[in-house]
């Protein structure tokens, strides 16, 4: 889907439109015992003196009835029926709200691009951040939020000056949001099971030799019954993307990605295929392939073959940017009928010599994922932002993450955490959690994370939550932030767009290939091709371009 092609100058523009914005702004303020900043209408600016909203002006979500539409921009995502799940039906019946779902067909793109010409838009879309709602914005679609923020302070409070990160070139803020975060967020390492690693005498599983020494050892026990190192889907670069990290300090799986494609260095993005860490890396990885230590359908198969065989404990050694999602239930499962098996977390693999504290498989950024927008078709758009805001402060999140008040919690103590009742039914919440996940438009990870932990403190290690152990113990010490390299694709119908297109092609057949090639010879022989390709195509240009924004994103998170 294309949009209306805008010149350098324009993104330069927004650039100082945001810097001007946050030149006022203090510390981050996101923690729950931190004071909260306060602000004028239009920026959040710390130290402003301006009296709150009067009450009077303050709509009270849930005083009377609210209705609105809801689509999903996902080929992959529906928006659930509304009294479908507990949450759904609890608003319904308590706060006056009913949510209409718009189905997306399965064919998003067309999907948006029908409305939009028909004139007929949901109320409220949700989706990724970028080109989709700068399409929106250009053509004057969207409701701008500034006006509603003191009013509905949740996600000026917690979120704090990050927010500014999201506003567009006019200044004003038009999305709202999901999984934020001001703390380290994210599920990416390596998942080891427990009953095999335990019958090869649990040796020290550390460095990438290790790793290589130990996938041999399983290779050489249990021939084909088990696959030794299962990396997901490698097409989304997954578990071969977290072994990169393996190989180089501070290291972030980030560069790989379509939005990057470059390797800092000093002040500038260079060519990841000319990069000697990733380099070494595919050769290690390509050495993993040819010995058959990894699944040789790795580049073809689906997310459900993986979760088969994670499932079935067929699988040594699972590594992905988020296992922790397919391997909890595994080892939930495992563990009922055996409680010697099961699977478990180690610290994330690094090559001999680095600091394995500097070694990161996963990374965050304080935007989170995917965002909502009201449009202009909204006939109530401050009710809906009211809440939005709502669902995204403690009583929203308490109530999608632990069920309606009275039951597994019951008020909020000094921290402003739930307070856990004796009733608290651990196999209750995780199901509520499950079946919310369809519905959580506006997570609030500084809110929930602690929330949980809280809890999981609690219990003895083997009651606790399977994924919040790991969350706590490895995965989110070992996760980046990422936010300096947010918003870094062109326009699709620019030339830099172009020349991106052509080089995400060309990197993702050159990683194929040097994964499973014949020699490391030949892994740098498909590279040095890459190389050369990707620089007909213009791969420079897009390298500067991609520089020029992440240069301007530090200068504005320095200035927080």
């Amino acid at each position: 889907m294309k949009k209306v092609r805008k010149p350098m100058l324009l993104v330069v523009s927004a650039i100082l439109v945001l810097a001007t914005v946050l030149a006022g702004c203090g510390s981050n303020s996101t923690g729950k015992n931190e004071p909260k900043p306060t602000s004028t209408s239009n920026n959040i600016v710390e130290g402003n003196t301006e009296e709150a909203p009067p009450a009077s002006d303050v709509w009270e979500f849930g005083s009377e009835p609210l209705e609105f539409s809801m689509y999903g921009h996902y080929s992959w995502y529906d928006v659930p029926a509304w009294d479908s799940t507990v949450a759904g039906k609890w608003l319904i019946e308590n706060k006056k709200l009913n949510i209409i779902p718009i189905s997306a067909g399965g064919n998003h793109d067309t999907k948006l691009s029908t409305m939009i010409a028909s004139d007929e838009l949901p109320d409220v879309i949700w989706g990724d951040r970028g080109v989709d709602v700068t399409r929106l914005y250009e053509a004057g679609q969207l409701v701008a939020f500034d006006d509603y923020l003191d009013k509905y302070p949740n996600l000026k409070n917690w979120m704090g000056p990050d927010l500014n990160l999201l506003r567009h070139p006019d200044g004003k803020l038009y999305q709202f949001p999901n999984w934020y975060t001001g703390r380290p967020a994210g599920n990416a390492g390596y998942v080891i099971n427990k009953k095999i690693y335990e019958e090869l005498g649990s040796p020290k599983l550390e460095t990438t030799d290790d790793l290589y020494s130990y996938l041999t050892e399983v290779k050489a026990k249990y021939g084909n019954e088990i696959i030794p190192f299962e990396p997901h889907r490698a097409i989304d670069m997954q578990g071969f993307g977290v072994l990169y990290t393996a190989f180089g300090e501070d290291v972030s799986y980030s560069y790989l990605n379509a939005n990057m494609r470059g390797v800092p260095e000093g002040d500038k993005l260079t060519s990841v295929f000319t990069n000697d860490i990733f380099r070494e890396a595919q050769k290690y990885i390509s050495k993993l392939y040819r010995e058959r230590l990894v699944s040789q359908d790795a580049f073809t198969q689906t997310i459900d073959q993986v979760e088969e065989k994670v499932m079935q404990g067929r699988v040594a050694v699972f590594a992905s940017s988020s296992p922790t999602t397919i391997a909890s239930k595994a080892h939930n499962e495992m563990v009922k009928t055996d409680p010697d098996s099961g699977y478990f977390m180690i610290w994330p693999i690094h090559k001999e010599g680095l600091d394995k504290n500097k070694i990161y498989p996963g990374s965050y950024t304080s935007l989170g994922w995917n965002v909502s927008v009201i449009t202009k078709a909204a006939k109530d758009p401050e009710k809906i932002f009211a809440f939005l805001d709502w669902y995204t402060g403690p009583e929203g999140q308490s109530l999608l993450f632990f069920g309606p008040e009275g039951k597994n919690w019951n008020g909020f103590d000094e921290d402003g955490d739930p307070i856990f009742t004796g009733n608290y039914d651990p196999i209750e919440v995780a199901q509520l959690q499950k079946d919310h996940d369809p519905i959580m438009w506006n997570g609030n990870t500084g809110f929930i994370d602690p929330a949980k932990m809280k809890y999981e403190a609690t219990l003895p290690p083997a009651e606790q939550d399977w994924n919040a152990r790991y969350q706590s113990e490895i995965t989110w010490k070992t996760s980046s932030n990422a936010t300096e390299f947010i918003n870094m694709d062109p326009q699709p119908d620019s030339e830099i767009g172009i020349i991106k297109q052509g080089v995400d092609d060309l990197f993702l057949e050159a990683y194929a290939k040097s994964i499973m090639a014949a020699s490391d010879a030949e892994v740098d022989a498909i590279l040095d091709k890459a190389e050369a390709d990707a620089q007909k195509l213009g791969y420079n240009k897009l390298l500067e371009f991609r520089t020029e924004i992440w240069q301007a994103n530090k200068k504005l998170l320095e200035k927080k």
